[in-house]
Order: C-alpha cells, then structure tokens, then sequence
C-alpha cells in the first residue's frame, strides 16, 4: 500500500544538473578571487551564496529519495553522488574563507593553476552529470570522467612543485602556511570531482 502512495520516480536528474551548475559557477568565482585578486570579499560572499543554493539542493535531493519508491539508479548511488558533489562548494567555500580569514595579501603562480583546474574538473562534473540521463552515451561519459582523473594528477603534480618550492622559498613562517593550506584545499577539490567521477563511472558501468 505504502508503494503506491510514494512517487514512483522523482525529478533526481534536473536537481543533479541544477547542483552540477552551481559547481561550475562557484569554480568561477574562485579563480576570479585567485587569478585577480580583487574584490576577494565579494566573490567569497558569491561562493558561499552558491555553497548554500547547493546544500538546499542536495536536501532536497536525499528528502525525495526517502519519497521515491523506484528511483533512476541505485539509492547509494544517489546519496553518494549528490553528497560528493556537495563536498566540491563545501572545499570552495573553506578556501574563500581561509583566503579571507588569513588575510592573504599575495598569491602564488601555482595557486592559480590550481584553481584554473578545479575550474576545468568542475566543468567535466557538470558535463558527465548531464549526460547521466542518456546513460545509453557511456562513451562521452567515460571519456569525461577519464578527463577529470587525468586533471586530478595534474593537480597532484603542481601540488607537489608547489610545496617543493614553497618550503625551498619562502621565508615568511606565516606566509609558508597559509600558503601550504591553500594548495591542499584546492587540491582536495580535485579529489572531490574525480570522486564524483568514480560514481558516475560505476553507475555508467551498472546501467549502460
């Protein structure tokens, strides 16, 4: 009795995209802050206005999965997913805070590039999300989410130049880390999306 009262399939698709855009818009907002300079406090205020659009997002997402008797792909899946891509603003967000917080008067080369490939993962996120809709396509969705673990070693890479040069350079203590908790955020947002990319792969897999 209790099946048929519920949905039998909710709108999971639109709110993955609708959160996948709020990633890529809060990816902008960051390298804006880094690659300027300028106005940081304003793009921190847009990143966390994104980080909170996202989390009502993602509450919506788990409350209609509890609703939904049949839903598109496994429920874990589902959880995983929008919680994963909910941890990527969350980073964005600690990052904008922390260059906020520490008073960070200078920025670093790689500190940008970095950014710059959170945006270019963000932008893989959006794009693998979307297509899980036509799951049938899982060429295009396995080739994006090759793109996104491809970019997360080039994050791992610079990271490690970074912090090699970093701890080589820098004589400011201060300077040393804050700088040093920088890089592994935006480090960390690269693991974030090739997570997500992981559990779109493996729902790929499962259902094309």
């Amino acid at each position: 009795m209790l099946s048929r009262l519920m949905p039998r399939e909710g709108n999971f698709f639109e709110l993955f995209n609708s959160h996948a855009g709020l990633i890529v818009e809060g990816s902008r907002e960051l390298v804006a802050m880094i690659t300027a300079f300028e106005d940081v406090e304003q793009h921190a205020r847009r990143i966390d206005n994104a980080e909170r659009a996202a989390d009502k997002i993602t509450h919506e997402t788990i409350t209609l999965l509890h609703k939904t008797f049949i839903t598109p792909f496994d429920r874990d899946q589902i959880h995983q997913l929008i919680t994963r891509m909910d941890d990527i603003l969350d980073l964005m967000q600690d990052v904008a805070e922390s260059v906020v917080l520490y008073d960070i008067r200078r920025i670093t080369p790689e500190s940008r590039q970095l950014a710059e490939i959170c945006q270019m993962c963000c932008e893989r996120v959006r794009t693998a999300v979307s297509l899980l809709k036509t799951v049938k396509d899982a060429d295009a969705i396995l080739k994006t989410c090759q793109e996104i673990d491809r970019l997360e070693s080039d994050a791992d890479r610079v990271m490690r130049s970074a912090m090699s040069k970093l701890f080589r350079d820098e004589a400011d203590v201060k300077q040393l880390i804050k700088l040093r908790s920088i890089y592994e955020l935006l480090e960390l947002i690269t693991d974030r999306c090739e997570d997500v990319a992981n559990i779109v792969e493996g729902i790929v897999l499962e259902n094309a």
